[in-house]
C-alpha cells in the first residue's frame, strides 16, 4: 500500500517498533474522529484488536486513551501479508516486468528499506536519516514535485526477500537501503529486473555494484578516500615542505593514508622531515624549514593529539618569523570545529572529506530547527548529521528522476541541487554495473576565518 509523503511526515514523527518486528509496512494511517473506538477502528480495516495493538505499542498502557485527533498505524491483516515461509522466486527468471508511466509525469514512488526502529543504534540513526528524507519530500512538493513512499523495518535478522513479495516493492522507482550487507544482492536482483534505482547509502562490503547496474552506492571506503587525498595533498601542496608528525599512537588508523602519502613523496622525489611529537621544542623546530611553506601531517586522528601538535605549531609560529605552514588533518577533526576554529584557521587547516556540516549555515539552521519542529528532538550529535544525509538524498534523487525520468544517471552533468551537507557525483564502475559516488573536497580555514569547501 503506498502511503503519501504527508501521512510518512506524520508517522516519522512517532516511530515505536516492536524489538520482534523483524519487517514492518504499514498500511496507513488513520486519525481519529469523535466517537471513534479501537475496536470500530480495527472492524472498518479488517483487524482483530491484538493486531491494531501490535501496531501502535502505546495501546497496551494502562493509562491509554483514545482521543480525537490522535494518528494511529494502520497493519496489513495477517491474511493480506506474505507468509512467513513463503521464499521470494528467483528475481532473474521472473517472467514479467510492470510497466511504468513516464516518472516526469507523476508522483515519484519511492521505497526505503532499513531498520527503522529504537531497538538499537542502527534504527535510531536509520530513522532520523529516514526523517530527513521525508523532509527533503515535503520540500519537493512545494517546488511542484510529488512523491509516494513506501516504508519497511528491515533490520539486521531480516530475510529481505519476504519483503519483496510486496507488490508494492515492483511499483518503486527507487529504493534507499539496505544497511547491511548480506541484504544487498537480493535487493539488487530485484532492482536490475524491475528497473528500480537502489541507492546504498551508507558503508557496506562486496562488490555487488560491479555487477549490478541498477545501484548507485553513496559511500566511499576509507582506501577510496585515502587516495583522493593524497592527489589533493600532491596538487595543492606542489613545491611544500612537508612534514610528519609521529603521535606515538599505536592504534593509530592512518597507517594507510600515511605509507600511500609517503610512497608518493618518494617516488616524486620530495624530501619531507618526520620528527616525533614527544621532542622537546628545539628538537621539534629542526624538522620545519624557514625558507618554505611547511605542510603538516599527524600519523593521528585523534584528538588529544591533535590539540597536543597544535600547541606546538601554535609556538612554532609565534617564536620564528618568517615561518609559514598549513596542516593537512583529518575528516574527523570535524567533530571539534566548535572549540577549535580559531586554531584551525591560524594554522591553515584543510580536512579531507566527502561532506562537511556546517553549523553557521542558514540552510542547516533552519533544517535543524525545522526538524525539531516537526519531530520535537533535536538531530543526533553526530557527524555528519544522518538527518542533513537524508534531505540531501531525496532532493538530489529525486529531483533528477523527476527532471530526467529513466535518462537520469546521477553524474555530475545531471546533479540539479546544492548539498546542505552531501554532494553526491556519480560516475558508471563498468559497462554491465552500477554507479559509484566520487564526491570529495577539501574544507579548507584560512587565516583569515572563512571557510572554503574545494571540490574535486
Amino acid at each position: 500500500m503506498k502511503l503519501r509523503y504527508y501521512f510518512l511526515l506524520i508517522l516519522a514523527s512517532c516511530f515505536i517498533y516492536s524489538a520482534q518486528a523483524q519487517i514492518t509496512s504499514w498500511r496507513d494511517l488513520y486519525k481519529v474522529k469523535k466517537k471513534d473506538t479501537i475496536y470500530g477502528i480495527a472492524m472498518l480495516y479488517g483487524l482483530t484488536v491484538d493486531e491494531l495493538k501490535v501496531a501502535n505499542p502505546e495501546m497496551a498502557q494502562a493509562d491509554y486513551v483514545l482521543k480525537k485527533g490522535d494518528t494511529i498505524f494502520i497493519p496489513f491483516a495477517k491474511e493480506q501479508k506474505p507468509q512467513s515461509k513463503q521464499i521470494a522466486p528467483d528475481i532473474k527468471n521472473t517472467p514479467t516486468v510492470p510497466l511504468r508511466t513516464d516518472v516526469r509525469q507523476r508522483a515519484v514512488k519511492i521505497g526505503i528499506m532499513l531498520p527503522l526502529h529504537n531497538v538499537d543504534g542502527d534504527g535510531q540513526r536509520m530513522i532520523e536519516y529516514y526523517r530527513g528524507l521525508l523532509m527533503g519530500c515535503d520540500s519537493l512538493r512545494r517546488s511542484g514535485i510529488s512523491t509516494e513512499i513506501h516504508a519497511w523495518n528491515v533490520n539486521i535478522d531480516a530475510d529481505i526477500r519476504q519483503v519483496l513479495l510486496d507488490k508494492s516493492a515492483q511499483q518503486c522507482d527507487i529504493i534507499f537501503g539496505p544497511l547491511y550487507t548480506k541484504q544487498v544482492a537480493a535487493l539488487a536482483n530485484f532492482c536490475d529486473k524491475y528497473n528500480i534505482k537502489m541507492v546504498i547509502p551508507f558503508s557496506i562490503s562486496g562488490n555487488d555494484v560491479e555487477t549490478h547496474e541498477s545501484i548507485y552506492q553513496v559511500y566511499q571506503p576509507q582506501s577510496v578516500i585515502d587516495q583522493a587525498a593524497v592527489e589533493a595533498f600532491m596538487e595543492r601542496f606542489e613545491g611544500d615542505h612537508p612534514v610528519i608528525i609521529d603521535c606515538n599512537d599505536s592504534t593509530s588508523n592512518k597507517a594507510h593514508f600515511i605509507s600511500l602519502l609517503r610512497k608518493t613523496l618518494d617516488a616524486k622525489g620530495i624530501n619531507y622531515n618526520i620528527t616525533n611529537l614527544n621532542n622537546a621544542y628545539e628538537q621539534f623546530e629542526k624538522a620545519f624549514d624557514p625558507a618554505q611553506h611547511n605542510v603538516v601531517v599527524l600519523n593521528s586522528g585523534k584528538g588529544a593529539f591533535m590539540t597536543k601538535a597544535f600547541n606546538k605549531l601554535s609556538l612554532l609560529q609565534s617564536e620564528v618569523a618568517d615561518m609559514t605552514l598549513s596542516v593537512f588533518g583529518y575528516n574527523e577533526w570535524l567533530v571539534y570545529e566548535r572549540q577549535q576554529k580559531r586554531n584551525f584557521c591560524n594554522l591553515d587547516l584543510y580536512l579531507p572529506s566527502t561532506f562537511y556540516y556546517n553549523a553557521q549555515s542558514i540552510n542547516t539552521m533552519q533544517l535543524e530547527q525545522s526538524y525539531k519542529d516537526w519531530f520535537h528532538v533535536d538531530m543526533q550529535h553526530r557527524q555528519p548529521r544522518f538527518a542533513l544525509t537524508g534531505f540531501d538524498h531525496a532532493l538530489f534523487f529525486i529531483k533528477g528522476l523527476h527532471t530526467y525520468g529513466i535518462d537520469f544517471t546521477a553524474e555530475r552533468s545531471q546533479a540539479l541541487v546544492r548539498p546542505i551537507q552531501t554532494p553526491l557525483r556519480f560516475t558508471k564502475v563498468s559497462p554491465q554495473g552500477g554507479n559509484k559516488n566520487n564526491a570529495f573536497m577539501l574544507i579548507h580555514y584560512t587565516p583569515t576565518g572563512k571557510i572554503q569547501m574545494i571540490n574535486y
